[in-house]
């Protein structure tokens, strides 16, 4: 997906922050809607497709935390969060509730549009079909299966399980890596396009919640099992 097919809303309270990122996203060819706060945004979001969301998480009204919990897991759009500087708790938060980056303010423009263009990169792999169906294009995880043709985790009933982007890139690498152990560096190659703190939790909180996804019982996870001072290995037996 180009700049110019890509639709960028951006949720932020202070208006300074919205007409900033709307001239310098607009310059580069996106087309940015804005909103000041939840309402707004849930209006814009029922009207029109977004690709891609950027959203603060300290307004005064309805903070970006809650309206990520009342999107998720339904709306599966990429949200970057926008945190204070150094706010470690918030990113944390953040993963675990489904928000797929998170950028520290002030914001580097040049950094967010880095971050904007490896997520757009993502999606467009993520949703590209594959030629042909074959028994390699499922994997089974406990009672679900990934279907890779599809890009979709489905029940035993046919249903569809609300996946975020990350969380099905990371199941399609462990598919592709079947019985073999992954440290967090190598899950995050696969399936990330920037550099990461090597202290980083990404992983760990995005796996957790895939577990609460997937496992019977995810304090003791059978099928993305943990192996101690290593990483994580995928066991379908």
């Amino acid at each position: 997906m180009n700049s110019q097919q890509c639709h960028i809303l951006v949720c932020d309270d202070e208006i300074d922050v919205r007409e900033m990122l709307q001239e310098y996203l607009g310059k580069r060819g996106y087309q940015v809607s804005t909103a000041s706060g939840g309402d707004e945004l849930r209006a814009i979001v029922a009207d029109v497709p977004v690709d891609l969301m950027i959203m603060d998480i300290n307004m005064p009204k309805e903070d970006g935390l809650s309206i990520l919990r009342s999107l998720r897991p339904e709306n599966t759009t990429p949200i970057i969060m926008l945190t204070a500087a150094g706010d470690v708790v918030d990113r944390i938060i953040g993963l675990e509730m489904g928000a797929d980056d998170y950028l520290g303010k002030p914001v580097d423009l040049r950094e967010l549009e880095a971050r904007i263009k490896a997520i757009l990169r993502r999606e467009a792999l993520t949703d590209r079909p594959a030629a042909g169906s074959t028994d390699a294009e499922q994997a089974a995880f406990g009672h679900y299966v990934l279907d890779k043709e599809a890009a979709k985790l489905l029940a035993e009933d046919g249903s569809e399980v609300q996946l975020t982007a990350m969380e099905y890139r990371l199941l399609k690498v462990f598919a592709e890596n079947k019985g073999r152990v992954l440290n967090r560096d190598q899950l995050l190659e696969h399936a990330h396009d920037r550099s990461w703190d090597p202290f980083d939790r990404s992983i760990d909180i995005r796996i957790s919640r895939l577990r609460r996804k997937l496992e019977t019982n995810p304090e003791k996870p059978q099928i993305i099992r943990t192996v101690r001072g290593i990483g994580y290995v995928y066991d379908p037996k």
